[in-house]
């Protein structure tokens, strides 16, 4: 992995946002398939020692990834993502659940309307994430969760998933 590829992690608590921006050295179509295919999510969105099972992903607007997050002891934690905007290499928009197995959704649990914008320079990829919440106590639930560090590890994921698919 290049290690002086961009990682930025800020929290506006002004307008209840969270921006992730995070280059990949990968193209963009391989980068947008790895967001976008279950049989690639599934190698890398969980951090490890979790796994991701995907249970349906239909990737269209109105449409719905949902999945498992799994334990080491095999315990599942369902989610879902709605998608709500979809260009292909370009965005990739989703509000995000907590839910059961058949995709009911948790309400005790905040939601993160995800706006994934991705770009590409001299086969760097870029991935400009945005997730908006209705109110500041979510983002500060999500990030007593472990939400960042969470995030930081499916990210090093990903990287090594795409180094090996690249090779």
């Amino acid at each position: 992995m290049n290690s002086n590829l961009l990682f930025d992690f800020s929290v506006n608590n002004e307008n209840n946002t969270i921006h992730i921006k995070r280059q990949f050295d990968a193209n963009l179509e391989l980068v947008w398939q790895a967001w976008t295919k279950a049989e690639l999510l599934d190698q890398w969105w969980a951090p490890k020692p979790y796994r991701i099972e995907t249970k349906m992903l239909d990737l269209r607007v109105s449409g719905m990834w949902l999945y498992a997050m799994v334990s080491p002891k095999d315990e599942k934690m369902w989610c879902k993502a709605d998608y709500k905007a979809i260009e292909t290499n370009k965005i990739l928009s989703w509000l995000d659940a907590f839910c059961d197995e058949n995709g009911k959704e948790n309400s005790d649990k905040p939601r993160s309307l995800w706006k994934n914008n991705f770009t590409e320079t001299n086969g760097i990829t870029t991935v400009h994430a945005t997730l908006q919440h209705d109110k500041l106590e979510d983002i500060e639930m999500m990030i007593k969760m472990g939400f960042k560090e969470g995030l930081t590890l499916a990210l090093g994921n990903l990287d090594d998933l795409l180094l090996n698919i690249k090779e």
